[in-house]
């Protein structure tokens, strides 16, 4: 059977297997609805954090950016681990004790004010919507090769399937679909990787493979052939850094706190009965989300030394199938500058004849490998669990942020249980048509685009966060400041260099050489500053919330019990559970 036929069968049979969990585990309480009635077990909860977490940018764009990043690429795979790593340890315990399962719930009632509330779900929303264009965008790129169809439809076809499951089961369904969805992409990502390390190297351990000497260049390495192969075409060595060790630092820091910022995972440490079972489940997801990220760098190494190897030089008359198929996407682009006929891959803009997405790569590795066709739909399967799994998760934050947190907390208190639920559904709808608009109308490569959400939860939630837990003496009116002056700095740097003047975008123009990516970093240094600053200028925080942050840090300690001093928090909320 040739690629779409097994691309079909195997999408089909994937989409099916998610439509079924979602009518299965339908939810018809808002407890189902937003936590999942926090009734999942740790190693299932451990595999959807994992899913959600790794999103499309993680599946199909970050080892796409490192195989022509090369060592630079390396910051995604530092932030991002690093990261997680910081949440599941630092935060996500306290966070699930103090009982809140929205960020915003989180400041609202830490911060004693409507007003933190309200500042929590702009920044919510704005950093949700910029994360959630990067997962559409990558369904799209998914279907409009496979599926022979225009990113458009391919967006629209996600939108579709994404708000069926999200709508239904909400957090519940979410989270069982997502456990299915771990499964595929991890299969779908190690089994091609497998494949193409066996062919490359004669090692089925790609990580081992990476570093192994080929099987047919007379015990050459890997990385000493691609080496040699990016210096021959004029680049710097794959092994080597070209960027600034100053913005290699900061975007590192920014994808860190940045993913311990992020409100999607957060919300995955209340779906568990107790606070120890959060503990577990951030443990599982840290050992099913190493099997896909210890794999990419040598899925990059591989995908970009087997392109060089089947284009540079060649007859495009007899050019493999796999580039005309992508050719015909828009994501792959030859000009015959020099009317030979030869596909010129160069560093010199004006000797290069190729325009390539880096977004194909991972996708397109398998066909470039030659490995069999149901690979290849595997492939594709594992691309658009990863986007959907993360879509969803991020659309239920939207959802929430608005059903909940601002027209039950703020705008209508006494709206019903059945009433907030209706409206989260509603609120899905409307957020699942904003999100594919962003999909179709992306401000940038996916990695890149969920780059700029990791900065702009650096600069806002995070410093909240962490100064709400650690730190007794901040008060509404510093965490509100803080906030404001860090997502609206970084969003300006952010919208400036990348859509406003956007032949600017280099190191030459930066502040101080940080890119878009890494500006994160420095919003939330100012966010810290600022909020510390007007904390000690303004009265300390009520008694009672002294007290809360200090005991909620207690092991052992109820938060019921803390909670019962505090009249003007509702012990009734659904995260209060357990």
């Amino acid at each position: 059977m040739d690629i779409q036929i097994w691309t079909f069968i195997i999408v089909g049979l994937t989409f099916a297997l998610y439509i079924g969990i979602a009518i299965w585990a339908k939810a018809g309480t808002t407890h189902d609805f937003y936590i999942a009635g926090s009734s999942v077990h740790p190693v299932a909860n451990g595999m959807a954090t994992a899913a959600d977490w790794m999103s499309a940018a993680s599946f199909i764009s970050m080892a796409g950016l490192i195989s022509f990043l090369g060592y630079d690429g390396s910051v995604y795979l530092m932030g991002w681990t690093g990261g997680y790593v910081l949440l599941a340890l630092l935060l996500a315990p306290y966070l699930r004790k103090f009982g809140k399962f929205t960020v915003p719930d989180f400041v609202g009632d830490r911060y004693y004010s409507d007003w933190a509330r309200l500042v929590a779900i702009l920044c919510a929303v704005f950093i949700s919507f910029t994360y959630v264009a990067g997962q559409m965008r990558g369904v799209g790129i998914v279907f409009s090769r496979f599926l022979d169809v225009g990113i458009t439809t391919g967006v629209v076809i996600g939108m579709i399937i994404v708000f069926f499951y999200a709508v239904l089961g909400g957090m519940k369904g979410i989270t069982y679909t997502q456990v299915a969805q771990y499964c595929v992409l991890i299969f779908a990502y190690l089994v091609p990787a497998i494949f193409v390390s066996m062919m490359l190297t004669n090692n089925p351990f790609p990580q081992i493979g990476f570093g192994s000497t080929l099987v047919d260049n007379n015990g050459v390495y890997l990385l000493d052939r691609l080496d040699g192969m990016m210096t021959d075409l004029g680049f710097d060595k794959y092994t080597d850094g070209s960027k600034p060790k100053i913005d290699i630092f900061f975007i590192t820091a920014a994808l860190m706190v940045g993913t311990a910022g992020l409100p999607h995972v957060i919300v995955r440490f209340f779906t568990v009965p107790k606070v120890r079972d959060a503990r577990l489940s951030a443990g599982y997801a840290c050992i099913f989300i190493v099997l896909l990220y210890s794999t990419a760098p040598a899925v990059a190494a591989f995908a970009k030394a087997n392109f060089i190897d089947t284009t540079q030089n060649v007859e495009y008359s007899e050019a493999p199938e796999w580039f005309h198929n992508w050719e015909a996407t828009g994501l792959l682009q030859w000009t015959d500058r020099n009317q030979d006929g030869r596909i010129q891959y160069h560093s010199d803009p004006e000797l290069n004849e190729l325009s390539i997405d880096p977004d194909i790569m991972v996708l397109a590795s398998p066909e470039i490998a030659q490995t069999p066709n149901w690979v290849v739909g595997l492939v594709v399967a594992g691309g658009l669990a990863a986007a959907l799994s993360t879509a969803a998760g991020l659309l239920l934050v939207l959802s929430t942020a608005l059903a909940h947190d601002l027209m039950k907390r703020i705008l209508v208190p006494t709206l019903s249980d059945k009433g907030e639920l209706i409206t989260a559904r509603i609120t899905v709808f409307a957020t699942v048509l904003m999100a594919g608009y962003l999909g179709i109308n992306p401000p940038g490569f996916v990695a890149q685009t969920v780059a700029f959400a990791f900065g702009l939860a650096a600069s806002s939630f995070f410093p909240a966060i962490m100064m709400g837990i650690f730190f007794k003496r901040m008060n509404k009116e510093g965490a509100i400041a803080g906030m404001v002056a860090g997502i609206v700095f970084t969003g300006a740097y952010i919208i400036y260099f990348t859509f406003i003047n956007p032949e600017l975008n280099n190191v030459d123009h930066w502040w101080f050489g940080i890119s878009p990516e890494g500006i994160g970093t420095v919003g939330m240094l100012l966010n810290f500053a600022v909020a510390l600053g007007v904390a000690k200028f303004t009265k300390r925080p009520p008694v009672e919330i002294q007290e809360l942050v200090e005991n909620i840090r207690i092991p052992g300690k109820s938060i019921r019990e803390i909670r019962a001093k505090q009249a003007n928090l509702d012990d009734k909320e659904p995260g209060d559970q357990g």
